[in-house]
């Protein structure tokens, strides 16, 4: 059998057709499924989809009429997929639901980094071969507060990293993780965690109870000088009203490497082309704000993982067994 991933980065190809040497072909394609690309899918029963595939009701409408009946999404997430529709129409869904929480959480201290000491900026100096300081000074993290919205294990990780820079820990999540508070977490309300936090990450899913919630309203809440951290979901944040704080000055830095409206343009170079997206644009000129293309979760260690997983999962299928990874059909369902 032969299956059909998308959206597979030029590193990623032959880690996936190594993965699958042994059990069946794998054509990998670097164009993202979605709308347009669906016909290609057409004949085959298996198609492995990315983190920025669109799998709305016309996506899977298609792929279940040209003969596919399962979907390998290679991403934890799973935001993007019509869910009640797969499930009537029958096809099976499943995803990675775990992979290294070192890549993202040590990613996202990378931001926080670059945004306190102004890397970024200075790099762009030196190659100008301007050494000057002056607006470069950053701050000491150690006995400042980190917040931590979402202590699940990709939090932890993160966590325990501030640990160790000596920082007082304030955590946010529906359930408290006994590891982070060992380490001597707070658990308070999301209120109290951002007017008292000097460092903001983000680490909870993307569901309708977390859609913005980082809005308006929680950003007025977060000190002037806070620095804020997403590596997690775009949709996290409402990016409209970010731009208005950062239009009024404040934050010491904001570290993006996830963003609301990303699909069809992380992952592909749109250099030559003019992004009609204003928000993006007037973001990416602040002096204050990293941005990166999701790329956190992309260490040799996360996608060796994550391809694993997707061949387990494909396996799992053919075989009819079922494992935690399956979305589609629910649990329970017959």
């Amino acid at each position: 059998m032969e299956i059909l991933a998308f959206g597979v980065q030029s590193d990623e190809k032959p880690l996936m057709e190594k993965a699958f040497e042994g059990h069946h072909d794998i054509r990998c394609l670097d164009v993202f499924l979605n709308e347009d690309t669906a016909p290609i899918a057409a004949g085959y029963e298996i198609i492995s989809s990315s983190v920025n595939a669109t799998l709305d009701n016309r996506v899977l409408q298609t792929l279940a009429a040209g003969g596919t009946r399962m979907i390998a999404q290679r991403s934890t997430g799973f935001n993007n997929i019509d869910l009640p529709v797969a499930e009537r129409l029958g096809l099976t869904v499943a995803r990675v639901s775990s992979y290294s929480p070192y890549s993202v959480a040590e990613f996202a201290w990378t931001l926080a980094m670059a945004v306190n000491r102004r890397i970024v900026r200075a790099s762009n100096r030196t190659r100008d071969f301007d050494f000057r300081l002056d607006g470069l000074m950053g701050r000491d993290l150690r006995g400042r507060t980190v917040g931590v919205l979402g202590t699940g294990k990709i939090g932890e990780a993160f966590t325990r990293i501030a640990h160790g820079f000596g920082m007082r820990l304030l955590g946010w999540d529906v359930a408290e993780n006994p590891a982070c508070a060992e380490l001597g977490m707070e658990y308070v309300t999301k209120d109290e965690l951002l007017a008292e936090a000097d460092l903001v990450s983000l680490h909870v899913p993307l569901l309708p109870a977390t859609q913005h919630i980082i809005d308006a309203e929680a950003l007025r809440t977060m000190k002037d000088d806070a620095i804020l951290v997403n590596s997690s979901r775009g949709g996290l944040i409402d990016t409209d009203a970010l731009v208005g704080e950062l239009r009024a000055g404040r934050f010491t830095g904001v570290g993006l490497d996830v963003y609301e409206a990303e699909a069809g343009l992380f992952f592909l170079d749109k250099s030559l082309e003019v992004v009609e997206d204003d928000t993006l644009a007037r973001l990416v000129t602040f002096p204050n704000v990293v941005v990166t293309s999701h790329q956190a979760y992309y260490t040799a260690d996360a996608v060796g993982q994550i391809i694993d997983t997707t061949v387990h999962n494909v396996l799992d299928y053919l075989a009819g067994r079922r494992s935690e990874n399956v979305l589609v059909p629910a649990a329970g369902s017959s």
